[in-house]
């Protein structure tokens, strides 16, 4: 008789690239059977016996357990849940759409060397694709860089300008990752390049994954918070003014927070 199960991450993703390998109570490999695309198992028959199942894939911990197979009936083992590599569970793999109106790219710089001015950037869009290993996952990004709101009208007209973004001539900012490593239990190094100011550099974002769930909209969303910090000069923006006592009005790092939503699933990418 057969021996079935269906293969689950903790958060209940089905896990369709895991494999089940069937050995005998000597260790000797009696088959081995992938997952179809919800994550179920179904072996062929089996002889009556007690057999060894080990369930592995990608990215996670394998996972072993006996099966019972009787001549009356075949061993199933239920739900077998899988933990990550490193215990923290990502979204099932796939293409995820940055949803904009529940985002938020943000930036924050020092001024007069006393307080921060916050700024954030309303017009941006994006796609994430998770591979089946995460390492292989990837990003991409594009910012509009008009859309620069610091709550100040002045001011933004002067980030605009070519003393800083030049968006007349450089109206998009884009990101593209170029490889991700782990950086704890439940953070990931993104590895990309930044392109801004028409300059572009590798830039490297401090990952952390939030989790996943459903929208009221019957979706699933997945979200993503990430940090990172940028030298003014290392992107060609060199204007300052200097006050007395030698006090720079702007500070030459910025501190980018990225706060994301993701849905599940292809779409356009829009920076509206």
């Amino acid at each position: 008789m057969p021996i079935s199960a269906r293969i689950r991450t903790k958060d209940g993703w089905a896990v369709p690239h895991a494999v089940l390998t069937v050995t005998d109570m000597t260790g000797q490999q009696i088959l081995r059977e992938p997952a179809d695309a919800d994550g179920t198992v179904r072996t062929g028959i089996l002889a009556a016996g007690a057999y060894t199942v080990i369930v592995t894939a990608v990215g996670y911990r394998p996972v072993a357990q006996t099966a019972i197979v009787t001549a009356s009936g075949n061993a199933d083992l239920g739900t077998l849940l899988l933990a990550r590599t490193g215990g923290v569970e990502l979204p099932p793999p796939g293409v995820w759409t940055i949803d904009p109106a529940h985002s938020a790219v943000s930036a924050v710089a020092q001024h007069l060397g006393l307080s921060n001015v916050h700024g954030r950037f309303t017009q941006f869009g994006g796609r994430i694709e998770i591979a089946e290993d995460p390492l292989w996952s990837s990003v991409e990004a594009v910012i509009e860089a008009t859309s620069i709101d610091t709550g100040n009208a002045m001011r933004d007209g002067h980030l605009r300008s070519p003393d800083f973004l030049d968006a007349d001539v450089h109206p998009k900012l884009t990101y593209r990752s170029t490889a991700i490593t782990p950086a704890g239990d439940d953070r990931w190094t993104v590895h990309g390049e930044l392109a801004m100011h028409g300059v572009t550099r590798q830039v490297d974002l401090d990952l952390s994954y939030l989790g996943t769930g459903p929208d009221p909209w019957g979706g699933v969303r997945a979200a993503f918070r990430a940090v990172t910090e940028l030298r003014r000069e290392d992107f060609a923006m060199n204007y300052n003014q200097v006050l007395q006592a030698g006090i720079a009005a702007i500070g030459t790092t910025l501190k980018v927070e990225l706060d994301v939503q993701a849905i599940q699933g292809e779409a356009p990418m829009t920076v509206s």
